[in-house]
C-alpha cells in the first residue's frame, strides 16, 4: 500500500458535464464536505454560463476544468483522467452531476472506502449502489433552492425493475470509487476493468463483475442518484443529452420507471450538516511541503542497490507514483533528479522482486512515460523490460485459457514490438 501522504489529493472526483450551471456549486461544495479535495472536470459543449460558476474554484486549486468538445465523450474523458492524474490523488471517484455519494456512518466517503477496500488485498475498487430520488411531486424548477433539499422522497432501497426489452434497472446500479492505478479502463460508466487478478466489491464485501451489483448494498454508503428533479428539469435532461436512450428518450417512459417517491429520506442533509462543522481543507503550501517530505524520504530512505529483495516486494506502486511525482514537482537530492532516483528504485524492484500480473500490467502502462525521460537508468530499464521481463511474463501467461488473459497476452506483444523504437 502506498503511503497516503504521497498523494497531493486523498480523493479526487471526476465527472463530465454538459450545461449543468445551476447544479454545479452544490454538487461541489457537497463533495468538497464529504472528503473530496480536488475534481477534475470536463466540460462537453457547455452553452450556460458554467465558467462563471467555476471560477472561484478553479482559482482556489480545488477544480481543474478541461474541455472535452462532442458526442459521446464520457468514456474518454475517464481514460483521459486515468492516464493524467492516476498519481496525483490516492482514489479517484467517477460519477455524475445528479450523483452524489452518501456515507451512510457519518464517515468521509475515503474513510469508508479505506475500511471495506482493507478487508481484500485484491480490492483496487469500491462499487456504490444507486438509490433513485424522484420528482417529490415537483413540476417547476425552483432553483433558489438545493437538490438535496428539494428531493428527499426515492425508490426503496432494494428497488429493481425489468422494462420490456430492458435488461434490469434500477438500484441495481453501481459507480465507482478506484485507486486509479490499478485500472485499465472502464468498459461503461458503471464498470472498471482491472489489472490482474485486482477487482472491485461492494460494501458487503461482494465482487462486483458488471455495470449492477446485487444484492443492492445499502447500508454503509450509497449514491443519491437524482435522475427526475422536477418535471421541467427532467424534460431539460431529456432535451440535452442522450442519457435516456435505453427508455427511447420517452418523458412519460422515464418518469413512469423512474419517478419513485415512496421512501423519505433526507438523511444526506444531516450528513451534511454533520461534516460542516468540522470541515477544514490542507492549504496548497502545506500539502506541497508533505508530499516532498514523504517523496523524499520514501527515495533516500536507503540505496536502491542496497535494499533487499523482502523489502521491494509490493513497492512497485510506491516508486512509480515517486517517480510521476517527482517530474511534476522538478524535486532535487543533492544535484540530482530524485526522479532519476526513482527510476533506479523502480528498476531494482523489476530486476529483485517476484512482481504480480497486477503490478506488470501498473509498469508497462507507465512504461512509455518513463522511456521518454533523458536518464541514462531508462536505457537499462528498457533492455531489461525487453530482454527479460516481457519475455518472462509471456511465458507464464502462454496457458492461459480465458479471454481475458489472452488479449491481455497479445497486448504485451504489441507493447514489445513499440519499445524496440524508444
Amino acid at each position: 500500500m502506498v503511503d497516503k501522504n504521497l498523494f497531493p489529493y486523498d480523493l479526487a472526483v471526476t465527472a463530465i458535464f454538459k450545461n449543468e450551471a445551476p447544479y454545479l456549486a452544490e454538487w461541489l461544495d457537497y463533495h468538497l464536505l464529504a472528503g473530496a479535495e480536488h475534481f477534475y472536470l470536463y466540460n462537453n459543449d457547455s452553452s450556460d454560463n458554467y465558467a462563471q460558476v467555476l471560477a472561484p474554484y478553479v482559482a482556489a486549486n480545488l477544480v481543474t476544468l478541461i474541455d472535452l468538445p462532442g458526442r459521446t465523450m464520457q468514456m474518454p474523458a475517464y481514460d483521459d483522467a486515468l492516464e493524467k492524474f492516476r498519481f496525483m490523488c490516492r482514489y479517484m471517484a467517477f460519477i455524475d452531476l445528479d450523483e452524489f455519494i452518501f456515507p451512510k456512518t457519518n464517515q468521509s466517503i475515503v474513510e469508508v472506502a479505506d475500511e471495506i477496500l482493507s478487508r481484500d488485498e485484491n480490492a483496487a475498487g469500491l462499487v456504490i449502489n444507486w438509490q433513485i430520488f424522484g420528482s417529490n411531486g415537483h413540476e417547476v424548477a425552483d432553483y433558489s433552492r438545493g437538490v438535496l433539499e428539494r428531493f428527499t422522497r426515492r425508490a426503496p432501497s432494494d428497488w429493481i425493475f425489468t422494462a420490456e426489452d430492458e435488461n434490469d434497472l434500477g438500484n441495481i446500479y453501481v459507480k465507482s470509487v478506484v485507486n486509479p492505478r490499478c485500472v485499465d479502463y472502464f468498459s461503461g460508466p458503471h464498470y472498471a476493468v482491472y489489472f490482474g487478478d485486482l477487482k472491485s466489491i461492494s460494501s458487503d464485501g461482494v465482487e462486483n463483475f458488471y455495470a449492477g451489483n446485487f444484492p443492492i448494498a445499502a447500508d454503509k454508503i450509497v449514491v443519491n442518484h437524482y435522475v427526475i428533479k422536477s418535471l421541467e428539469e427532467c424534460q431539460a435532461k431529456i432535451n440535452r443529452l442522450s442519457a435516456f436512450s435505453s427508455l427511447n428518450n420517452d418523458k412519460s417512459g422515464i418518469l413512469q420507471y423512474c419517478d419513485r417517491n415512496e421512501v423519505f429520506d433526507d438523511g444526506i442533509l444531516s450528513y451534511r450538516a454533520a461534516c460542516e462543522e468540522n470541515f477544514s481543507l490542507e492549504a496548497d503550501a502545506d500539502k506541497l511541503r508533505r508530499v516532498e517530505k514523504t517523496l523524499l524520504d520514501t527515495l533516500t530512505q536507503c540505496s536502491p542497490l542496497e535494499a533487499p529483495t523482502e523489502f521491494l516486494a509490493g513497492k512497485l506502486e510506491t516508486f512509480l507514483t515517486c517517480r510521476a511525482l517527482a517530474e511534476g514537482l522538478d524535486i532535487k537530492i543533492g544535484t540530482r533528479s530524485a526522479e532519476e532516483l526513482a527510476i533506479a528504485w523502480i528498476y531494482q524492484t523489476l530486476v529483485k522482486a517476484d512482481l504480480t500480473h497486477a503490478e506488470v500490467y501498473q509498469f508497462l502502462r507507465a512504461l512509455p512515460e518513463i522511456l521518454a525521460r533523458p536518464f541514462p537508468i531508462c536505457r537499462k530499464l528498457k533492455q531489461f523490460t525487453q530482454d527479460t521481463l516481457i519475455p518472462s511474463f509471456r511465458k507464464a501467461q502462454k496457458n492461459i485459457l480465458d479471454w481475458q488473459g489472452r488479449s491481455e497476452t497479445l497486448q504485451v506483444q504489441k507493447l514489445l514490438q513499440l519499445i524496440k523504437y524508444f
